[in-house]
C-alpha cells in the first residue's frame, strides 16, 4: 500500500474497532454479523488490509452505521469542505481506474457524492444496496457501459442515468480511453436495524 492507502486504512481500521468495542461486541460477533471472516476483521482493524467497498458496507451495515462514518473524520460542523485530492479512494481497478467518496451528508437519509475515473477495461460491479437506494450519473469525460434495472446503457460525456441501486447494477469502461463520471447515492434509513447486501468484485 502507498501512503495515502496505507493512512486510509490505518483510519477505517481505528473506526472500525472503535465501533465494535463501543458496542462490547468480539471479532467473532462482528464477523457473524458481517458475513466476515474473523481473520478479515482483525486485519482490517490493524490496518493491514485495504477492505474493498463492500465489505466496508457489510461493517457499516453490521454495525448499523452509514459507509461514510468508517472513512471520514467525525465532524460535528454545519459545513464540511472536501479538497481537490483529499476524498477517501474506496475502489481501485485491475487497470487504475478509482472510486473517491468526496462527499456525504448524515444519516438517516444518507447521500453519497463519489467521483469515478475508469481506465479502458475496468468494470465495478455491486450487489444489491439497502432496499430504496437510488443512484444518480452523469459521464463527465468518456464513455462507460451502465447495467442496472435489466437495461444496458451506453453513456458518453454529459449523459446522465437515475437508477434503482437496491439491485445488481454495474459500471464499464468498454472504450479505449478513460473515462470520468460522478455518481450520487441516496440511501435512506441507514441506521440500526438496517442491513446493505453490497459488495463489489
Amino acid at each position: 500500500m502507498d501512503t495515502s492507502t496505507s493512512a486510509l486504512a490505518s483510519a477505517i481500521g481505528e473506526r472500525v474497532r472503535q465501533e465494535r468495542q463501543a458496542r462490547r461486541w468480539t471479532f467473532d460477533r462482528l464477523a457473524e454479523a458481517s458475513g466476515l471472516s474473523r481473520r478479515s476483521l482483525i486485519k482490517i482493524e490493524q490496518g493491514d488490509a485495504n477492505p474493498s467497498v463492500g465489505s466496508l458496507l457489510r461493517i457499516s451495515a453490521a454495525l448499523g452505521i452509514a459507509l461514510p462514518a468508517l472513512v471520514e473524520p467525525p465532524s460535528t460542523a454545519a459545513v464540511r469542505m472536501t479538497r481537490a485530492g483529499d476524498g477517501a479512494v474506496l475502489w481501485s481497478g485491475d487497470a487504475g481506474g478509482r472510486g473517491v467518496l468526496v462527499a456525504s451528508t448524515e444519516p438517516p437519509e444518507l447521500v453519497e457524492l463519489w467521483d469515478w475515473t475508469l481506465q479502458p477495461g475496468d468494470r465495478r460491479t455491486s450487489e444489491a444496496h439497502s432496499p430504496r437506494t437510488r443512484e444518480l450519473l452523469q459521464v463527465q469525460e468518456g464513455t462507460i457501459t451502465v447495467e442496472a434495472g435489466g437495461e444496458t446503457l451506453v453513456l458518453g460525456a454529459g449523459d446522465a442515468a437515475a437508477f434503482p441501486g437496491d439491485a445488481p447494477h454495474s459500471y464499464a469502461n468498454e472504450s479505449a480511453a478513460p473515462a470520468r463520471f460522478t455518481l450520487t447515492v441516496f440511501e435512506p434509513g441507514v441506521g440500526p436495524g438496517t442491513h446493505s447486501e453490497a459488495t463489489d468484485d
